[in-house]
């Protein structure tokens, strides 16, 4: 199943993450694992960038499902342009979109995918409202 972007999404952030020569595996391209990892970096790159990394002892981001959709091999060397958007926002959650491409085919999506994001109390385990300045970034 191709999954595709939604219309009303909001572009956050974007980084370069280098394919590193270990990231590939035994058929000379990019491992499917890694490429879950390379949206985590994203993900979580923007979440500390805005000042939402998870507080153990209070709240903060949880993922509870994470996708990818492989559309083309990523192999070594490259790196790759990675765009996060958000959309969706709920009353304790909101859901992160990833396109990756690299650098040197701009345009050209290699994979793409996402998460549900769930703001959560740690110690009651359980979902919490998202905080004020976390909505006004997701809306």
């Amino acid at each position: 199943m191709r999954f595709t972007l939604p219309e009303h999404k909001k572009f956050t952030h974007q980084m370069i993450i280098p394919i590193r020569w270990g990231d590939m595996d035994a058929m000379g391209h990019v491992n499917n694992t890694i490429y879950f990892r390379y949206l985590e970096i994203v993900r979580l790159h923007w979440l500390y960038e805005v000042g939402g990394p998870p507080d153990p002892n209070g709240s903060g981001p949880v993922i509870v499902n994470a996708f990818c959709n492989f559309l083309r091999q990523l192999e070594y060397p490259g790196d790759v342009l990675a765009k996060h958007y958000v959309t969706n926002p709920g009353r304790s959650s909101f859901d992160t979109y990833i396109t990756l491409e690299r650098v040197d085919d701009p345009g050209v999506i290699y994979a793409e995918g996402g998460a549900k994001t769930v703001w959560t109390d740690f110690r009651a385990q359980k979902s919490v409202p998202l905080p004020d300045w976390m909505r006004k970034l997701v809306e």
